[in-house]
């Protein structure tokens, strides 16, 4: 059950990509032959980047998927650490995140104090926002979670793969 309540962030991703790319090609095609362009279309395009992006962070977290750059393997295997590297990166990844979680939160409170909507559309920001910020959070448990399953049972880690 755990296993397809994590998909549900990547669906979420997969359905504003989709609308993402609808409506690029429908300003395009109205651009282009119509001269009529989609007024909202680049805040749209704002809205479902954060969403694509920040719903699956706390997947790609959590399975080990990000871009990784592996100049110092091999010094961590030579001298057998990997797993205490892996550990360390991942809680202190976790923690950081806790920081720009915490400023985006506020962020979104003064937005929502302001009144902020989206220019177009009169969105309310600070619902993007929030979603960005309880996003992060997600992503910060999810890293300290998977750094605390490195340390003491990196067996669960490699039955969820």
């Amino acid at each position: 059950m755990l296993r397809s309540l994590s998909n549900i962030p990547v669906i979420v991703a997969c359905i504003a990509l989709f609308a993402l790319m609808v409506m690029t090609f429908c300003d395009v095609i109205l651009r282009s032959l119509f001269n009529a362009p989609i007024e909202a279309a680049t805040e749209l395009t704002r809205i479902f980047m954060a969403i694509v992006v920040f719903s699956v962070m706390p997947y790609i977290s959590a399975k080990g998927q990000h871009i990784e750059v592996d100049l110092t393997d091999t010094f961590f295997a030579r001298l057998g650490i990997e797993r205490a590297r892996d550990t360390t990166i991942y809680l202190v990844c976790g923690l950081l995140l806790l920081w720009p979680m915490h400023r985006v939160w506020a962020l979104a409170e003064r937005m929502l104090d302001y009144g902020d909507v989206t220019e177009y559309l009169a969105i309310p920001q600070f619902y993007i926002s929030g979603f960005i910020a309880i996003s992060l959070a997600f992503t910060s448990v999810s890293m300290l979670v998977t750094g605390l399953l490195h340390a003491f049972k990196p067996s669960a880690l490699e039955a969820s793969k």
